[in-house]
């Protein structure tokens, strides 16, 4: 279920046109610090309530209710009404599913506007603060400026982590390197 809205963040078009779409309105409004912030706090939202996360997954509750549901607690935390409004939009285009990869495009395209490189990180665990401190560190000696960290668990990297930065891969999980040793060793054989 959660691949299929991978799919659909990873083609970028979709999630990007939602982003470009509220974003080009928060900025019409002169809005556009205000629904930044609360963008970030629905993507908090999402990712610290798993039954948030299960609404927006299920394929069972149909549109009319899961938006209800959505909007209901939009309310109840205090959203404005564009925020609401997009949300409202997503949830009839049928888009629930990749809601949370839209707040992603969202905070990717904020920082790109501000000037601000975005990090997205998959690592095996959660990277604690000193690693962040480090990794912001080695980034910015890298020549990045000031750099947004996006950070996603992958526990299939075994150790280490995957930083993309636009195009630019840096791959140093453990994954990669034991696949590289297996290719060694058959050219070896």
């Amino acid at each position: 279920m959660a691949s299929e809205a991978t799919t659909i963040a990873s083609g970028g078009g979709l999630t990007d046109r939602y982003a470009a779409a509220l974003y080009a309105h928060a900025d019409d409004l002169n809005a556009l610090d205000s629904v930044v912030a609360e963008m970030e706090s629905l993507g908090r939202l999402i990712d610290q309530s798993a039954d948030l996360r299960r609404l927006l997954d299920s394929p069972l509750i149909d549109v009319g209710t899961a938006s209800k549901a959505v909007l209901a607690v939009l309310d109840g935390q205090g959203f404005g009404k564009a925020v609401k409004d997009f949300v409202g939009v997503v949830c009839a285009n049928r888009r629930l599913r990749a809601l949370r990869e839209v707040v992603n495009a969202f905070a990717s395209l904020v920082a790109e506007r501000r000037g601000i490189t975005t990090a997205h990180v998959a690592s095996a665990h959660p990277l604690n603060d000193v690693q962040r401190q480090q990794l912001r560190a080695r980034l910015i000696e890298a020549g990045y400026g000031s750099v947004n960290i996006v950070e996603h668990v992958d526990q299939n990297l075994l150790g280490g982590m995957v930083v993309r930065i636009g195009a630019r891969l840096y791959d140093t999980s453990l994954k990669s390197r034991l696949q590289r040793l297996q290719y060694a060793m058959k050219g070896a054989a």
